[in-house]
């Protein structure tokens, strides 16, 4: 009888459309950091040269992380990852980004959202394919783990960037020029009575010596309500669209190209049991061939 042929099909956890395009990539960027960190050190400019140096450290996490968790991470999510830390770091603070271009902040947290509503959704399915848990995670339980664990990074940036302005004196949530506002302070029965001023044109500031600023910018300066307003809910967007998908990925049993790029594969590893394959990998591979008659 004749042995039972079997279709040569990639290794499971490794799903690799170019490694060499991610080198390339990967390159570009840690080089162009370097350049920029010599041009801030000639500068003596020894804030953004920190910058540039947590970006090269940021930058190595990805193969940290696959290394420690013994997963492998889609090109796609390796090369959004690496383009979101040169965007935010290099281009947003170094290049100030975030003045030249008004939506640059805008267009980063929604895909900050979107990336950790991927993130979240991956560890899930990660403790769902391992053999040492017996409950089985329903699409919906799955896609609404990955929107509050996107939302929650969300809040705990935002707790951060507070604190950094209100401690260290930076302006990490930036102001916004508003031209109306509606307030209890300034009612004068005390009667919780809202006191709506409209068509504000500036602000006159009175210092303690009192000396007097006009600011000029066309209305009140509101410091980081609207900013933190804005960025939890482009996020909110970017982790609902992510939760969606991934939830009709797990519906139709890990079907699909789109989501299959964001989802880590698990390397197996004998020493720590056995892992359930995940629907992306068993998608990948082809079935058996029937054998052949004598």
């Amino acid at each position: 009888m004749f042995k039972k042929h079997r279709k040569k099909t990639a290794t499971p956890y490794r799903h690799v459309e170019n490694r060499r395009l991610l080198a390339l990539i990967y390159t570009f960027l840690r080089l162009s950091v370097i350049l920029v960190m010599i041009a801030q050190i000639f500068n003596r400019n020894y804030e953004n040269v920190f910058l540039c140096v947590l970006t090269l450290v940021l930058f190595m996490m990805p193969s940290i992380i696959e290394r420690q968790l013994r997963i492998d991470l889609p090109d796609t999510l390796e090369v959004i990852i690496l383009l979101f830390i040169f965007a935010a770091e290099i281009l947003g603070e170094i290049q100030a980004y975030y003045i030249h271009f008004p939506y640059w902040d805008t267009m980063l947290h929604t895909l900050n959202g979107f990336l950790c509503a991927a993130i979240g959704f991956s560890l899930v399915d990660l403790l769902d394919r391992t053999e040492r848990f017996s409950f089985k995670l329903s699409p919906v339980f799955m896609a609404l783990t990955a929107f509050c664990f996107s939302m929650t990074v969300g809040v705990l940036w935002e707790f951060f960037e507070h604190f950094v302005d209100t401690h260290l004196l930076f302006d990490m949530q930036k102001d916004t020029v508003v031209n109306a506002i509606s307030t209890v302070m300034l009612d004068e029965t005390r009667t919780n009575k809202v006191v709506h001023i409209m068509d504000i044109a500036d602000v006159i500031l009175v210092h303690s010596d009192g000396s007097t600023q006009a600011l000029g910018l066309g209305g009140y300066l509101d410091i980081g309500l609207y900013d933190t307003m804005k960025d939890l809910f482009v996020n909110f967007i970017g982790a609902v669209v992510f939760s969606v998908v991934g939830f009709f990925y797990i519906k139709n049993r890990g079907k699909g190209w789109f989501a299959r790029r964001f989802i880590p594969y698990v390397i197996s590893d004998p020493a720590a049991g056995p892992v359930k394959e995940s629907a992306a990998a068993a998608e990948e591979k082809a079935p058996d061939e029937p054998p052949l008659n004598p």
